[in-house]
């Protein structure tokens, strides 16, 4: 009781004459301080992929301490355009070119080295590589025009190798990031026109919603930058999106059901800020909690992802909360012109969903086994499903980079472009490159420098397998068995290679840990909220099964639209976190309404009520965030868009088909037992509509209720 006079007071303080122009006053000063404290702040470069305590790790730490760490090879490509071999004119033209690129070079370039079928040559450049891209991609930019413009005719040249990919990548997000910021406001607001039917009121939660992503993108950048995190700006930006758009669309719904019964619209919002901020509440801090589990994670962007992303939602949550109605009581109703909600008017919207409603309450067990199957066939996509890409096919955009990388792969030795690197102890050298000559599918092994101690030997190891193949997966492993058998070597295997197959098993190792985890906050968060045990199992199970079939149907569409035989190693959890997550605020939504219905109706009739008054608002919140994430798409990484993919068409399939069919079947084949061990304690209907949906109905301990 006391939590409730606390939030009415509260309401009533947001959306009073007076306590509007001051709330709103406050809120804007306070974010105006923050922006202008954390305005300069910049979030860490960086994209680590293996672990930090992992293999490959510590020999990329290793290798800082050798001579001329900081110099790198990239390759310059040359094959011809008709693919015939090379000619004595070519490879002389190509040998006028290495004075050019020794300009460039911070050592002598060596070649040109001519593939065994003639048809290829390459020019080792040594340059200055910085840790940074964007500083690589000047570099690289400027090597590639100095070579355009001394190509020989006929020739084709490529400049490609680790620095090259790295400036193609810097290069490729050149403005993406203000890309998916127009984008998704330009979606945002489009469905919240089609939302409202209204050319005035969409402007108010997206200025709020756009508002909190800018303060979040200042926040988690001085987080960052303060504990050193890596995570995607793009994805915390979608979540604040998504969320803050959800959390208004609750909001303002709400409010427009409350002015058809209510003269006074401050009072109207006041009552409709009570009875929806303990689902916007809820459902926001499911999701926080599920995200800060990623703190648990090895793999350094997911670790960084959710505190950065927890950080983001909780500001979308008090710019929703605090600053969305004052706003919306200032303004009036006259923001929803030409719709103008008015008291006794025959309410029209909640018909259709109604009917829905209604139909699967009456055929419950028919629109289960229906429900059901469509999430078994969404699921079948999982057969077949790999996870794993390489270096060329986790961006979706040409490169030069790729390009040359596939020339060279296709006429050298397929590990030649990504050798493997060996750390050892200088006095075991020479037993380590025995050891290693010895692993199959190694071309050749040699040292190629030391520390200036002499303490450490730096070994090249050459393979025959293409990169991130099973096959070089595999040699990996058996490499590492191989030199770590050499007594008192101290040898540590590293290279790109090396940190893919590091990646793979910290991701695994980061799936299956945290994917329990977010089950148990889900689960503990619809327990303490419905006080129910039956209620929050069964909806976690439905939860689970639909984000299985949307990622099963998501991998099935990515092979199938777009070629892409795999998911990126983070799709995976990252998937199932959103799918999960998301999915449990729509469950909140939903069944905090039902509980409400069912104390004055009883669980079945009280579900189809639920239905009627949120299926639009759950929809059109559901359209947003499939569509919000979808805009990830416009992002060069094949990672972005395989997730924006899978948990768009989850939100949809959740929304449409989770929340309307399987969920009311679900309660209206289990009518009140769905909420043992308590009991509802039934209130007058004409409650209903009054506070009881406030606070919902009272769920005592004893089945036998009072």
């Amino acid at each position: 009781m006391a939590d409730s006079v606390a939030r009415s007071r509260l309401s009533d303080a947001l959306t009073s004459r007076r306590g509007a122009w001051i709330s709103l006053g406050l809120v804007l000063l306070l974010m105006v301080l923050l922006f202008g404290a954390f305005g300069s702040a910049k979030a860490p470069g960086g994209n680590a992929q293996a672990p930090a305590a992992s293999e490959s790790t510590r020999v990329s730490e290793l290798l800082k301490t050798f001579p001329n760490a900081d110099r790198q090879s990239v390759l310059v490509v040359a094959s011809r355009e008709d693919g015939a071999a090379l000619s004595e004119a070519d490879l002389a033209g190509l040998k006028d070119l290495v004075p050019v690129l020794d300009a460039r070079a911070a050592a002598d370039p060596s070649g040109p080295v001519v593939s065994d079928d003639k048809k290829a040559a390459v020019i080792i450049t040594p340059i200055t590589a910085s840790d940074a891209n964007a500083e690589n991609a000047k570099a690289i930019a400027a090597l590639r025009s100095d070579v355009a413009a001394h190509a020989p005719d006929g020739l084709t040249l490529q400049v490609t190798g680790g620095p090259a990919f790295g400036a193609d990548i810097a290069s490729s997000f050149e403005g993406a990031d203000f890309t998916l910021l127009i984008v998704t406001i330009l979606i945002v607001a489009i469905l919240l026109i089609l939302t409202y039917r209204s050319p005035i009121l969409w402007l108010i939660p997206l200025v709020v919603v756009a508002l909190a992503d800018g303060l979040a993108g200042r926040m988690t950048a001085a987080a960052g930058s303060a504990w050193g995190l890596q995570f995607d700006a793009g994805i915390i930006s979608v979540l604040v999106f998504g969320a803050g758009t959800n959390y208004a669309l609750l909001l303002i719904s709400r409010y427009r059901e409350e002015l058809q019964q209510e003269t006074d619209h401050r009072r109207a919002l006041s009552t409709a800020w009570r009875k929806t901020a303990p689902a916007i509440v809820a459902s926001n801090v499911t999701v926080v909690l599920a995200l800060l589990t990623l703190v648990l994670a090895v793999i350094p962007g997911t670790h960084g992802l959710g505190i950065s992303s927890a950080i983001g939602l909780l500001i979308a949550l008090a710019s929703v909360l605090f600053l969305l109605p004052p706003l919306l009581a200032v303004c009036g109703p006259k923001v929803f012109w030409p719709f103008v909600p008015r008291p006794g008017e025959q309410r029209r919207q909640g018909r259709a969903w109604r009917g829905i409603a209604g139909g699967v309450v009456k055929r419950p067990l028919v629109a289960l086994l229906a429900g059901g199957a469509l999430l078994a066939v969404m699921a079948a996509g999982l057969f077949g499903t790999s996870v794993g890409l390489d270096q060329v096919e986790k961006f979706r955009v040409p490169s030069e980079s790729a390009a040359g990388l596939e020339v060279f792969s296709a006429h050298f030795p397929a590990g030649e472009a990504q050798p493997i690197l060996v750390v050892a102890d200088s006095a075991q050298t020479r037993d380590v490159v025995a050891a290693a000559k010895d692993v199959e599918g190694v071309v050749r092994a040699q040292p190629v420098g030391t520390t200036e101690d002499g303490d450490l030997t730096k070994i090249m190891v050459t393979s025959d397998y293409a990169p991130s193949t099973e096959k070089s997966l595999n040699q990996i492993t058996e490499l590492r068995a191989a030199v770590h058998a050499v007594p008192d070597a101290h040898a540590l295997v590293g290279g790109a290679v090396a940190t893919d197959v590091d990646a793979r098993t910290g991701n695994r190792q980061d799936l299956l840990l945290i994917a329990p985890l977010v089950l148990l906050v889900s689960f503990l968060v619809l327990l303490i909220l419905l006080r129910s045990v039956v209620a929050p199992v069964l909806l976690l199970v439905v939860n689970l099964a639909s984000a299985l079939a949307a990622i099963g149907a998501g991998a099935w569409l990515s092979r199938v639209l777009f070629g892409q035989h795999a998911l990126d190693l983070q799709v995976p959890l990252l998937a199932f976190l959103f799918l999960v997550a998301l999915g449990i605020d729509y469950t909140i939504f939903l069944v905090h309404r039902a509980r409400a219905e069912a104390a004055a109706h009883g669980t079945r009739v009280g579900m189809v009520e639920a239905i009627a008054h949120t299926g639009g608002v759950i929809t059109s919140a559901g359209i947003v965030l499939a569509a919000v994430f979808a805009a990830l798409g416009v992002l060069p990484l094949v990672t972005l868009g395989q997730l924006g993919l899978i948990v768009g068409v989850g939100v949809i399939v959740d929304t449409l088909v989770v929340r309307t069919v399987i969920v009311p079947a679900i309660f209206a084949l289990l009518g009140d037992r769905i909420w043992w061990p308590g009991r509802l304690r039934r209130e007058a209907p004409a409650t209903a509509s009054g506070e009881a949906g406030v606070e919902g109905p009272d769920l005592v301990s004893s089945p036998r209720g009072r």
